[in-house]
């Protein structure tokens, strides 16, 4: 019998569920049965209530299994798993598994799929052309792909990612950067380490393009310490780039040069700014720079640099694969493309979803996420990370879109949605977001330094009923101090997961 492929996924959260003791399960059984298999250590494929989910390729298709342990193992193998089998873990073509079926991935085509640090992998599914196809243009025109294809950053702002790279392009300077903030700190965020354990080459190769569109000779990706495992993928991944030439002093025989490598953060919260990252980039305490001027203008080592985060990175190949206008297909108004849905929280259904931008929120958390977990009503959502507002239900048909978000006081941030029963107290989570800002304030402002920390204060008055109105005011108050003087978006966003709790669930901070 030929040999079987068989896919055993190496992300991290298949490794917390017991994945690396199911690789060797399957391995030393195959071995006792003399039956010879290839066992290729893929990304995940982001249905995570499936973990470790065991893939089979066969002639038509792969087949999986899950969620396997290693004691499913020996009757995976007696079940004739190899050649897809019935089996109470067996689920079916994996493709037409409806949470993953009715997806559109671009960004994610090869998560789960490839091989993470095979280079002879990542090419054979459509890796580096878009790279190929940047070599062929001069750096406006790739811009001007950019441009067209409607890429707005994946982070909190939202920025237009052509602009960025043209002001970083049109800046005189004899050096320049290209940085990938890959400080994923957002509670209920994980597509960048997805991504990163997943499909390494893809953030490489959208790096090296923007470096050629702009000029840049060197990069960095900034990831935080608490990512081994998207560490040694990184890595491994830059080595057999630049042992093909796709990094190094003479990019394919083009005579283009981009030399990259990973420099580990600690794993602050605030280094998830741009302007706080460059600073710990530079061997200094993470804290704010003060803008103007801007990091496209001078960034790192005062030097015109790109800032972008792995998602926007990661989105770039496709677009110089199959053009801008391609990319902007996909989407509504002025967000398009796809954006990737992090699913967490009190929710049946976790992981990851590439939706195009306009998919509507309730069809994330019942469609998708099957409702809580506990089978208890939804009664809030945090979209956005820890400095997201709180949406009640009466808002859950908002279209994921960055303007529809911004007309109802939240933001789309990175993507991440977590989900909290009826049995959440909102009052309790205001002042969550005060201490979380306390903690993880850099100082530089007074507004977000001392801010946050009467925060918790005056919610810890409000929440033993001591003088309850005027005390709410009073963090009314304080949020519009915050909103309107603080040097970044830590202290400037508390105020949307505080005030958001006190419009919409008002009766937790009076009960």
């Amino acid at each position: 019998m030929a040999s079987v492929t068989v896919f055993v996924p190496r992300d991290a959260a298949a490794l917390s569920l017991g994945a690396e003791e199911v690789a060797q399960a399957i391995a030393a059984e195959a071995d006792a049965r003399k039956i010879d298999i290839t066992i290729v250590r893929n990304g995940t494929r982001g249905m995570v209530w499936l973990e470790p989910l065991v893939e089979v390729a066969l002639s038509n298709g792969r087949v999986g299994y899950g969620p396997v342990s290693a004691s499913d193992v020996r009757s995976l193998f007696d079940a004739d798993f190899l050649q897809g089998g019935r089996h109470a873990l067996n689920v079916g073509p994996v493709e037409k598994i409806p949470y993953f079926a009715t997806q559109q991935r671009l960004t994610f085509a090869r998560v789960g799929v490839t091989d993470p640090v095979s280079l002879e992998d990542y090419i054979a599914h459509d890796g580096y052309q878009g790279l190929m196809r940047s070599l062929s243009l001069g750096p406006a025109d790739i811009i001007k792909e950019v441009t067209d294809s409607g890429l707005r950053g994946r982070g909190g702002a939202a920025f237009p990612t052509g602009i960025k790279w043209k002001t970083v392009a049109d800046a005189p300077a004899d050096q320049k950067y290209v940085t990938c903030n890959a400080d994923e700190g957002d509670s209920g965020t994980f597509a960048d380490r997805m991504l990163m354990e997943g499909d390494p080459f893809c953030l490489i190769e959208g790096m090296t393009i923007a470096a050629i569109a702009v000029g840049a000779t060197e990069g960095y990706i900034y990831l935080r310490c608490e990512y081994p495992h998207a560490h040694r993928a990184l890595n491994a991944a830059i080595e057999a780039a630049y042992a093909e030439d796709y990094l190094g002093d003479n990019i394919r025989g083009s005579g283009k040069q981009f030399s990259l490598a990973v420099r580990l953060g600690a794993g602050a919260y605030i280094c998830g700014e741009e302007t706080s990252m460059l600073e710990s980039l530079e061997g200094k305490r993470g804290e704010i720079r003060p803008r103007p001027p801007l990091p496209a203008i001078k960034g790192l080592f005062g030097r015109p640099t790109i800032v972008n985060n792995v998602m926007s990175l990661a989105s770039v190949p496709i677009i110089l694969q199959k053009g801008g206008e391609f990319h902007k297909h996909f989407g509504v108004g002025r967000s398009r493309g796809t954006l990737t849905v992090q699913l967490g929280g009190n929710i049946k259904r976790g992981g990851l979803i590439e939706k195009a931008f306009g998919v509507t929120l309730r069809e994330i958390l019942y469609d998708y996420g099957g409702g809580s977990a506990t089978g208890r009503p939804i009664r809030a959502v945090q979209v956005g990370g820890p400095l997201g507002a709180y949406l009640p239900e009466s808002q859950f048909d908002t279209p994921l879109d960055y303007e529809a978000f911004a007309n109802i006081q939240a933001m789309l941030g990175h993507g991440g949605i977590v989900a909290f029963d009826d049995t959440v107290d909102m009052a309790q989570m205001a002042r969550y977001a005060m201490e979380f800002c306390a903690i993880e304030s850099c100082g530089k402002c007074t507004p977000c330094r001392i801010g946050s920390t009467r925060g918790v204060e005056v919610m810890d008055r409000v929440i033993s009923g001591q003088n309850r109105e005027f005390h709410l005011t009073l963090v009314e108050e304080l949020c519009d101090t915050m909103l309107n003087g603080s040097l970044c978006g830590l202290g400037g966003l508390v105020p949307y997961p505080v005030q958001s709790a006190m419009r919409h669930f008002r009766a937790d901070f009076l009960k």
